[in-house]
């Protein structure tokens, strides 16, 4: 890709971090859209609530990266807490969508989630498949039809649908790992729900690749090729840091320690591949669960 310039809505979290220092590594210019006051030029500011952000701040960029969106794990779900899963996503898609067309930005790159196909069983799905059904799957339909400003209004916006980003620091394995190395990971519930997974290298390596292929556009499911159950998984992970997994959590424990979030979150499950990924000839470096969770536990945290 030649170098550019690119904007990151939510440049601070996990992804987000990693996608920065891979941008800067291969010498492109990355710009922070941040909501405190800039303290530097790599900073723009904006404040979604109010729609304030200055489409001639985004001028000379290339493309937008929109990562923006609370973590839906961080705590136990209440309506308050549901309400802010969507606003800390809806919203700031909104201002950004408007705000790229009005600035003539060629590429406006939206996260999403695989959520967006509810419950598929055994169920193999990809790009084309329609929405599931529930709350996390209707947050995925609202959350990409924010962008449908950018779209009708010239812009290529490519909606990153991602899986659990398994990383070496950080993310959901950072409270997985300790119970696992303890011998006290488990299979949730039946263990048969799917999980689609993909490597924070290839999360971040996809994102690289959605920004810099025009072709692409729509939403990409950013997933390794070989989702695995969660009884796969659970085995999978205790390989992988030398430690057994015979342990079961019954569906209504998890139900009774983490609420809504269990159902809509752990219980179930997508089983989602890369279609477009691999038609546009994108190669995953971790094609498996094994290599991605000998990535996150061998090795440092490069790209």
């Amino acid at each position: 890709m030649a170098k550019a310039v690119i904007a990151i809505a939510g440049s601070s979290g996990l992804i987000g971090s990693a996608l920065t220092a891979a941008l800067r590594a291969a010498d492109h210019t990355v710009k922070h859209i941040v909501r405190r006051t800039p303290t530097n030029s790599e900073e723009l500011h904006w404040n979604p609530e109010s729609g304030e952000l200055d489409p001639d701040a985004l001028t000379d960029l290339d493309a937008v990266v929109n990562l923006c969106g609370v973590n839906i794990g961080r705590r136990r779900w209440s309506g308050a807490f549901k309400q802010s899963l969507r606003d800390s996503r809806i919203t700031p898609t909104e201002v950004l969508s408007a705000a790229v067309v009005d600035a003539g930005v060629a590429t406006l790159v939206n996260a999403s989630a695989v959520g967006y196909y509810g419950n598929t069983k055994d169920r193999v799905v990809d790009e084309n498949d329609p929405a599931g059904a529930g709350f996390l799957a209707q947050l995925c339909v609202d959350w990409e039809a924010a962008t449908l400003p950018a779209q009708y209004g010239g812009t290529r916006v490519v909606l990153a649908r991602t899986g659990l980003v398994l990383a070496p620091a950080g993310g959901a394995l950072r409270r997985m790992r300790p119970l696992f190395s303890l011998g006290l990971g488990a299979r949730l519930g039946s263990g048969r729900q799917y999980m689609s997974w993909i490597s924070l290298e290839d999360e971040v390596r996809a994102l690289l690749f959605a920004i810099s292929n025009p072709e692409l556009s729509g939403p990409v499911n950013m997933t390794g090729p070989a989702p695995v159950t969660n009884a796969e998984f659970t085995s999978a992970f205790g390989r992988a840091v030398n430690r057994p997994t015979p342990l079961a959590l019954p569906g209504f424990a998890v139900r009774a320690g983490l609420g809504e979030f269990a159902d809509e979150g752990l219980l179930i499950g997508q089983r989602a591949i890369p279609s477009v990924l691999e038609k546009a000839g994108f190669q995953f470096r971790h094609n498996t669960i094994g290599e991605a969770l000998g990535y996150v536990t061998t090795r440092p945290d490069h790209y």
